[in-house]
């Protein structure tokens, strides 16, 4: 084999590898647009999600509102301070599984409604 053949062939593998490389790029922009063309059109999801999902304190306020009950009244009917719906509804800690149906009872829904929609 001579010089000039095996030039040849050494510039007709890396032409090939060239190529290779160029098609994979193309093809990994390709995937990467697609990516976020889906991501940006459940932009809509995406939110209704974050409104739907509430951490166990967002829930526990928001029923109490509904209910327009304040916590220190919530507190003296469930026996506990108001300290501890207060921790309760800003997240510091979570009520006991006692006190999630004591809740549920006095805002007059099921324990899985109340627990429904919790991250």
């Amino acid at each position: 084999m001579d010089i000039s053949m095996s030039t040849t062939i050494f510039a007709v593998i890396n032409l090939f590898l060239l190529v290779a490389s160029a098609v994979v790029t193309v093809y990994v922009v390709w995937l990467l647009i697609k990516a976020l063309k889906k991501y940006i059109g459940s932009k809509e999801m995406r939110e209704e999600k974050a409104v739907v999902k509430q951490t166990l304190g967002e829930t526990l306020k928001a029923h109490r509102v509904r209910c327009k009950m304040t916590q220190e009244f919530v507190a003296e009917r469930i026996g506990v301070s108001r300290q501890a719906v207060s921790k309760w509804e800003n997240g510091t800690s979570d009520p006991s599984t006692s006190n999630l149906i004591a809740l549920a009872k006095l805002y007059e829904i099921s324990v899985e409604e109340l627990l429904k929609g919790v991250q």
